[in-house]
């Protein structure tokens, strides 16, 4: 009886100890966001859509004017200690309200609207101070002033971070956004499965170096993505759905875009030098593709700021017309003042020359459906908050340039702020490469209307809802305002203008010849009012 007596004491002395080693601390953050859009002459589909101009009323529009939406975000932390935890993220919708798909018809009963977002762990090498997270996570490549035009989303990934001292730091990852995705070729002789998930991975690989010293920060960084000959890969179909070939299409990237060909491949495709298309092209090799950047801050003169960013990428495959090589630079001046932050900046982006069958000079980005540009909350994709009615004229800038001018957090309530923007934005690609991409329509290409706009049942490979010449431009203003009514509830008001002038003449989209009408180089204007309530904890 003693000894039995003795092994219950000890047992409940490893049972007691295991239960305080495994103490958990569960802490919760949530996000409600409810988001009511009114605008017209978009197409409003997140970069998918047409925007608007020349008869886009009629056709390629599948929003309603007025939109009003919601989403749940649910982040739920398991602390063990400062060197160990796990997170799950929960995000329910986007759910368009009177939407059956989605649960937002009556009843509400929709079950296709519940996501894991993030689901990674963190934890730290004993006895070091090098920090790793592992698993589905949202990942950023840095910038000081547009935020990322070359890759900003959810992907599963390694990151390993290390902080020498209080001015150098080092950041490492591995992540896979692609692999397993590819359906397999329409092969007569193996059937239409054939080589199924076949070298269709995309691993990338990072290194960021950031440097702080008093009134300086700077970073620099690079990446390297090695892309299976599979991975933007596509079957081709007849009317009748059977498999006629193959191509490299995907989905044209957007916000859950399954292949980033519109940021990875020449608009069109692979194309002759006359500007028909490369039919039943086929990748055998694993293709390269690396990004460098230099972004930076100096607020050593206090109250002024100056930031910029230069990015260089370039993506290349064993086939040379879908190579794609370019860069991207910007600069912003602040100066901060009791009542607000005037700031003015400009960007330049390489853009594609007219040749069409040596690939494209823009440069290439893998995903930025998850950053806000800091300067555009509507022609690119910038809106902070939750929207659907922005990246008009693009995710990424490439092919653009721009110069603007805005007055940022003005307040003079408490509590209440104000940021107001105009940019003047013109394309920086060849002219002549709008008859090339016209040119496709009806070709083998899903193909443009006559106006370079991307409609969503017309999406060609590398392309952005419009695609600007040297002879295009616009005019974007904006006004935002934020209101924290409650300590964690807060209320935003968007509005934004945006006025574009597309060359007609025969020598660039020819409108007069495409479509029998004169037309106008004035386009109707898109424009959008966003308001939405933010409770967040």
């Amino acid at each position: 009886m003693k000894k039995i007596a003795t092994l219950l004491l000890a047992a409940g002395l490893v049972f007691g100890a295991a239960t305080g080693a495994s103490a958990i601390d569960f802490k919760a953050k949530g996000q409600w966001i409810m988001s009511f859009d009114y605008g017209q002459n978009g197409g409003f589909t997140g970069g998918h859509g047409m925007t608007g101009y020349n008869k886009a009323t009629k056709q390629g529009k599948n929003e309603d004017e007025f939109n009003a939406m919601q989403r749940v975000r649910l982040q739920l932390d398991a602390v063990a200690s400062e060197s160990l935890s796990g997170t799950v993220f929960f995000e329910i919708g986007g759910q368009s309200w009177g939407n059956a798909s989605n649960g937002g018809a009556l009843g509400a009963d929709g079950n296709n609207v519940v996501k894991v977002k993030n689901a990674y762990i963190d934890w730290m090498v004993p006895q070091t101070d090098l920090k790793v997270r592992m698993g589905i996570q949202g990942l950023a490549l840095p910038s000081f002033t547009t935020g990322t035009n070359v890759y900003n989303d959810d992907v599963a990934a390694v990151v390993a971070s290390y902080q020498f001292n209080e001015n150098v730091g080092l950041t490492a990852f591995w992540a896979r956004p692609f692999n397993d995705n590819f359906a397999g070729w329409g092969d007569a002789g193996h059937g239409k499965n054939y080589e199924q998930n076949y070298m269709d991975n995309v691993d990338m690989f990072g290194l960021l170096v950031p440097l702080s010293f008093d009134g300086v920060k700077v970073t620099p960084w690079g990446m390297y993505a090695a892309l299976g000959p599979n991975a933007f890969a596509a079957q081709k179909y007849d009317k009748d759905g059977n498999i006629t070939g193959r191509d490299y299409f995907g989905n044209v990237s957007g916000t859950s875009a399954k292949y980033p060909s519109a940021g990875m491949l020449p608009v069109g495709g692979a194309m002759h030098k006359d500007g028909t298309p490369v039919k039943n092209m086929r990748l055998h090799e694993y293709g390269t593709a690396w990004w460098a950047g230099l972004t930076g801050e100096v607020t050593m003169w206090d109250p002024f700021r100056i930031a910029w960013d230069f990015n260089y990428g370039s993506a290349q495959y064993d086939e040379s017309r879908l190579n794609r090589s370019g860069w991207l630079a910007s600069l912003l001046f602040e100066y901060k003042m009791d009542w607000g932050i005037p700031g003015l900046y400009g960007w330049y982006a390489s853009g594609d020359d007219d040749n069409p069958a040596n690939g494209s000079e823009r440069m290439p980005s893998m995903s930025v459906n998850n950053g806000n540009n800091g300067f555009s909350n509507f022609a690119f994709n910038g809106n902070p908050y939750w929207t659907n009615r922005e990246g008009v004229l693009g995710y990424s800038m490439a092919g653009t340039w721009g110069i603007g001018a805005r007055i940022k957090d003005v307040s003079f309530v408490e509590d209440l702020k104000h940021t107001l923007r105009v940019n003047y934005i013109g394309g920086t690609n060849a002219p002549k490469m709008a008859k090339y991409i016209v040119g496709n329509t009806g070709r083998g290409y899903p193909g443009l209307d006559p106006d370079g706009i991307n409609g969503p049942n017309m999406q060609a490979v590398g392309m952005d809802p419009l695609y600007m010449t040297t002879e295009d431009s616009a005019l974007e203003i904006g006004l935002s305002n934020s209101y924290q009514m409650y300590e964690n509830f807060t209320v935003y008001l968007d509005a934004n203008y945006l006025a574009t002038w597309l060359d007609h003449s025969r020598s660039v989209w020819g409108n007069s010849k495409m479509n029998g009408k004169g037309g106008s180089d004035q386009e109707r204007d898109p424009w959008n009012v966003n308001l939405s309530f933010v409770y967040a904890f």
